[in-house]
C-alpha cells in the first residue's frame, strides 16, 4: 500500500470521526468568543483493583465499599466486587466452568457471589474473608455508584512475618508506578502484586534501583499477567542482591494493571506500600503518627540530574527543620535514604520536600515505625497528590481513626463529613481551618448512633492546597498495629469539554 493511499484512508477516518462525535467548539474566523471552560461532571464508570491480601493462614480481611453522594450523578447504577479469576475473556463465570486464570489463586471462597454489593451511595457496605487463599478482586461501578467510589482492604495478622494491621486503598489500573521503600533485605519479604482487569494479557517490566543505581534483573522483564488475573512477584526472586532500601519501577508494555507492594518484616510487622505520586520537584508526605519511634525517608530521582531538597516538617505550630537533616542530596538513578528518627516528637507532622535551587522530579516515601523492641509495627506514607475536589476514606471506626490534614503553602478551610454507618447511624459534618505551613490531627467526626464502620469525605472549601492521610490503629496482643492511607482526589468528577455538532467542517 503506497503513502498516497494511506493518506486518503487517514483523511477519510478523520472525517468519519468528526461526523460521528461532533466538533469541539473553537474561536470562529469572525472573532467569536472562545468556548466556555470545560464542565466538571460526575464520572459514569469506575474500576478498582484489590490485591490478594495475605500469605498467612491466620489472616482476617475486611473489605469496605463506599460511594459518596454526588450532585448530578445518575439515578441508577450497579457496583460489585468479585474474584479476579471469576470472569473469563468471553464473560463466562470461571467459577462455574472451572477455568480459573493462571496467576490467581483461591477463587473458591468468592465463587458463588460477589464479595460485596453496594446498596446505595452514602452508606458503606462491608464484606470479609480469611486465610491465605483469598484472591485478588476486581471491582466495577457505573452510574450513581461510580463518582468517588472507594474500596478499602484491611487485614489483621496476629503472628508471623508481617504481623499487625495491613491496609490498602484498592487502586485504578494504570501503566506506570514508582515504589520507593521496597526491600530485598534478609528480614523482609516484599511482593509486587500485579492485577489485570482487562480481556487481554498485560506485559509488564519491573526495574529495581538500589543505593548504587540500577540493579540488573532480566527476570523482571516481559512478565505476562493473564486477563482478569493477578500475579504476585517476590522481589528477592528478581535479584541476588540484598538491599534494605529499593525503588521499584513498574512499567506496562501492553495493557494496564493495578500495582501495589506488600512489604512484610520478620520482626517489625508490615503493611502495603502504595505507589508514590508522579515524579515532581516538590512533594508532600502527610500524616506521620505523633508517637512514631522511627521515620525513614526513601527518595529517588529518575531523570538525568541530581536533586537537592530542603526537608521540612509541617507541625501543628508551623514548619520545622529536622536537626541534622536540613537537606537531602538525591543522586540521579540511585535510591537515597535519610533516618529522621522520632522526628514528630509527640506532635502531628507531615514531611514537605522542596528544591533548594533547580527543580528536579523526585519520588519518595516514608517508612514509619511505632513501638519498640518486639512490639514494633511498620507502615508507609508515599508522597501524594493534594485532596483536590474531594477525597474519600472508607473503613473508619469510632475509635482508632486519625485524620491528618496539612496545608503546606497557604491556610485552608476544609469540610469533613462522616457518612452513615454500615449498620446504622446518621451522617455529620465538621469544618476545620488549617493554618499555612501546619499539620493537624483533627477531631474526627463520628456519625450519631453509629453502628458498624463509616466513611470520611474531605472537601477543601477555600484557601491553599490540602494534603491528607488516614491512620487506622488497633492493638493486638500488646502490639500497636496500624496502617496509613493517603487521601488524594477520589476522581469523582471529570472535565468534559463544551462540544456541539458542527458538520460544516466537512465543507471547509
Amino acid at each position: 500500500m503506497n503513502r498516497t493511499t494511506l493518506s486518503l484512508i487517514a483523511a477519510t477516518t478523520a472525517l468519519a470521526a468528526v461526523t460521528a462525535f461532533a466538533a469541539l467548539d473553537g474561536p470562529s474566523a469572525s472573532g467569536a468568543a472562545a468556548p466556555e471552560a470545560a464542565a466538571h461532571l460526575p464520572v459514569q464508570r469506575t474500576s478498582l483493583l484489590c490485591p490478594a491480601p495475605s500469605i498467612s493462614d491466620i489472616a482476617d480481611t475486611s473489605y469496605t465499599s463506599f460511594t459518596p453522594v454526588t450532585q448530578g450523578a445518575a439515578s441508577t447504577g450497579t457496583a460489585q466486587l468479585r474474584s479476579a479469576d471469576e470472569q473469563s475473556v468471553d464473560g463466562t463465570d470461571n467459577s462455574q466452568t472451572g477455568k480459573g486464570s493462571k496467576g490467581s489463586k483461591g477463587a473458591k471462597k468468592t465463587a458463588d457471589k460477589p464479595v460485596l454489593t453496594p446498596k446505595a451511595p452514602g452508606t458503606p457496605v462491608t464484606g470479609d474473608s480469611s486465610g491465605a487463599d483469598t484472591p485478588a478482586l476486581i471491582g466495577t461501578a457505573d452510574g450513581k455508584f461510580a463518582p468517588g467510589w472507594t474500596l478499602q482492604e484491611t487485614t489483621e495478622v496476629a503472628a508471623g512475618t508481617g504481623r499487625g494491621l495491613l491496609g490498602v486503598s484498592c487502586t485504578a489500573a494504570d501503566t506506570e508506578f514508582w515504589f520507593p521503600g521496597a526491600s530485598t533485605a534478609a528480614s523482609r519479604t516484599d511482593y509486587v502484586h500485579l492485577t489485570n482487569p482487562d480481556d487481554s494479557a498485560a506485559v509488564v517490566d519491573i526495574e529495581l534501583y538500589g543505593k548504587d543505581g540500577a540493579i540488573k534483573s532480566p527476570l523482571g522483564e516481559n512478565l505476562t499477567v493473564p486477563p482478569h488475573a493477578s500475579k504476585p512477584i517476590l522481589l528477592s526472586t528478581l535479584t541476588d542482591e540484598r538491599q534494605p532500601d529499593l525503588t521499584v519501577h513498574v512499567t506496562v508494555r501492553s495493557g494496564r494493571v493495578g500495582a501495589s507492594v506488600q512489604a512484610l518484616d520478620d520482626k517489625a510487622g508490615g503493611d502495603w506500600l502504595a505507589a508514590s505520586a508522579d515524579p515532581a520537584g516538590s512533594l508532600v508526605l502527610p500524616g506521620i503518627p505523633k508517637d512514631a519511634t522511627d521515620v525513614r525517608l526513601i527518595a529517588f530521582t529518575p531523570g538525568g540530574d541530581d536533586a537537592d531538597l530542603k526537608v521540612r516538617l509541617a507541625s501543628p505550630d508551623g514548619p520545622i527543620t529536622p536537626a541534622g537533616n536540613e537537606t537531602l542530596h538525591v543522586k540521579s538513578g540511585m535510591t537515597t535514604t535519610a533516618d529522621l528518627g522520632d522526628v514528630t516528637r509527640g506532635e502531628a507532622g507531615s514531611l514537605v520536600l522542596t528544591p533548594t535551587d533547580q527543580s528536579v522530579p523526585v519520588v519518595a516515601a516514608l517508612q514509619v515505625v511505632r513501638g519498640k523492641g518486639d512490639q514494633q509495627e511498620t507502615a508507609f506514607i508515599p508522597a501524594t497528590a493534594p485532596v483536590g475536589t474531594r477525597a474519600t476514606s472508607a473503613d473508619n471506626s469510632a475509635k482508632g481513626t486519625t485524620l491528618a490534614l496539612a496545608a503546606p503553602t497557604a491556610t485552608a478551610t476544609v469540610k469533613v463529613t462522616a457518612s452513615a454507618g454500615s449498620e446504622g447511624g446518621t451522617a455529620t459534618t465538621k469544618t476545620y481551618t488549617i493554618k499555612s505551613g501546619t499539620t493537624e490531627n483533627v477531631p474526627v467526626p463520628v456519625p450519631s448512633g453509629l453502628k458498624g464502620t463509616y466513611a470520611l469525605t474531605v472537601e477543601p472549601v477555600s484557601g491553599g492546597p490540602v494534603y491528607a492521610s488516614r491512620t487506622l490503629a488497633a492493638t493486638e496482643s500488646g502490639v500497636p498495629g496500624f496502617t496509613i492511607q493517603t487521601l488524594p482526589d477520589d476522581r469523582g468528577m471529570v472535565a468534559v469539554p463544551d462540544a456541539t455538532e458542527d458538520l460544516s467542517v466537512l465543507q471547509k
